[in-house]
């Protein structure tokens, strides 16, 4: 069992990469230092780290043989088109786009430059690709998306919270791979004698219009689906858990490292060794269309004894063991 403080998750000088990035060239000018573009909301401690670190085992250097440049929206949906096409001007090897504005953004702009996704939805439901584990076009990489981890984490926060009877489950309508992970939690509830309410979080409406809407439904928990819209809420979400003293588990350990109590999810880490695996595989030559989608196969689950704390929770020692990181 790894236990770890969530302040060494911090590390110095992530915005930085947003601030220093070089100045826009017309083109790619030298064949033989391959550029790549990422795109993505935000850059994190398990992301562009690990992506540098798992390409340079396969050879790629960052500023040596390999460039990167680096464009984030910062919770701003409208700056992705225009980061996208400005990578497409730069004329990259490859473009990484992480969640789905970003990938949606990506193949919007270029339908001939090679796109890495890491997508929170399963591709096929969403259409990004006609059918698993074939890949389309110019666009490959892997879903964190897995059927019966919904079920999973609500069985979790059952463990946590004997007594739990009544839950609600936060989630994006306008995601078609969400509204199946829904079902998929509403059956798991039946199986635990869980009364299971729903409230929507969308795009066109504040979210705390969705948190108030949860608190008014006075639930003993609170699932939060896997989206790219919570994920970059997670802040206000989180807090309005801690506040209201909200056992709630989440989808991927970003919740967990901002205050939540449980997170079960893909490991990062795997992910994007993962999307640099294609990076190489692209790199050298490879159609994107000849590369299988991919899904990661190593979960964590991740517990906040602070936050457990706060909610005056006290978590079976049987959870704790099973517990793959401590915050504490």
């Amino acid at each position: 069992m790894r236990r770890a403080l969530a302040g060494a998750l911090a590390i110095a000088g992530l915005g930085a990469a947003v601030v220093a990035a070089p100045s826009v060239p017309a083109a790619q000018p030298d064949a033989h230092v391959p550029w790549i573009g990422y795109l993505a909301n935000e850059p994190t401690p398990d992301s562009t780290p690990v992506l540098r670190n798992a390409l340079r085992t396969h050879g790629w250097d960052e500023g040596r043989s390999v460039k990167i440049y680096y464009r984030y929206a910062q919770g701003k949906v409208d700056l992705y088109p225009q980061h996208a096409e400005e990578l497409t001007r730069l004329n990259v090897a490859v473009i990484v786009a992480i969640g789905a504005p970003a990938i949606e953004a990506a193949r919007a702009a270029t339908r001939t430059i090679p796109i890495v996704m890491v997508s929170l939805d399963d591709p096929v439901v969403t259409q990004l690709v006609a059918a698993a584990p074939r890949p389309d076009a110019n666009l490959t990489g892997l879903t964190t998306f897995v059927a019966g981890l919904s079920r999973r984490r609500l069985e979790l926060l059952k463990q946590a919270v004997p007594r739990l009877a009544r839950a609600t489950a936060l989630w994006n309508p306008a995601s078609a791979s969400v509204a199946n992970e829904l079902r998929e939690t509403q059956a798991a509830a039946r199986t635990l004698g869980v009364e299971l309410t729903a409230v929507e979080l969308r795009v066109d409406r504040d979210v705390r219009d969705a948190l108030a809407a949860v608190l008014a439904q006075q639930p003993q928990g609170l699932v939060v689906l896997a989206d790219s819209l919570a994920l970059a809420n997670r802040e206000r979400i989180v807090t309005f858990t801690s506040r209201n003293r909200l056992p709630a588990v989440y989808p991927l350990r970003d919740f967990a490292d901002a205050g939540g109590f449980l997170s079960y999810g893909p490991s990062w880490t795997d992910v994007y060794r993962l999307a640099a695996g294609f990076v190489d595989k692209i790199l050298r030559g490879a159609r994107p269309a000849d590369l299988p989608l991919a899904r990661p196969t190593r979960f964590e689950l991740v517990i906040n004894l602070r936050a457990a704390q706060k909610l005056d929770l006290r978590v079976p020692s049987s959870l704790l063991e099973r517990a793959d990181r401590l915050i504490e």
